[in-house]
């Protein structure tokens, strides 16, 4: 079995390196953005698409870029589960695994305890296995499971 682990940098790329007991299990990659934070050791393979902001003026040319390096990675890697801690940058690769029929698993982010974010609300009804780590949040998503924290 393959992972791919998916996330944007920052907190989100933190958050995702504590699920490292599992990527030591498994064959895996990462998708993260370049970034300044790159300085996190989790994923022996990696791959980096661009920082990206929904508010910026490039952002539906960056967006397009990410979904096509995303469709090559995927085609390249063939992962059969993506887990994603999000955000927007990882948006890509979680759709395309599912228009593909990979399992899905994302977990919301541990900085969200009383609303969800834009990436978990998009991929709610897509993933296969949501988490949430605040049991708050159970009333927005109401199917997930709470795992509690990952930290």
């Amino acid at each position: 079995m393959k992972i791919c682990f998916a996330c944007s940098s920052g907190g989100h790329l933190e958050e995702i390196s504590r699920l490292n007991k599992i990527a030591d299990k498994y064959n895996h990659f990462l998708i993260t953005e370049k970034s300044s934070f790159n300085q996190n050791s989790f994923g022996k393979k990696k791959y980096y698409v661009p920082q990206t902001n929904r508010r910026e003026i490039l952002f539906v040319f960056k967006f397009i870029y990410i979904f096509f390096k995303s469709f090559i990675i995927l085609l390249k890697e063939k992962p059969d589960i993506v887990i994603s801690t999000g955000a927007l940058s990882s948006y890509p690769i979680c759709i395309i695994s599912k228009f593909f029929g990979k399992k899905l698993i994302y977990i919301e982010s541990f900085a969200r305890c009383d609303r969800p974010s834009l990436t978990g609300r998009l991929l709610y009804k897509k993933a296969d296995l949501f988490i949430v780590q605040w049991e708050e949040m159970l009333k927005f998503y109401p199917t997930a499971i709470y795992g509690g924290g990952i930290f």
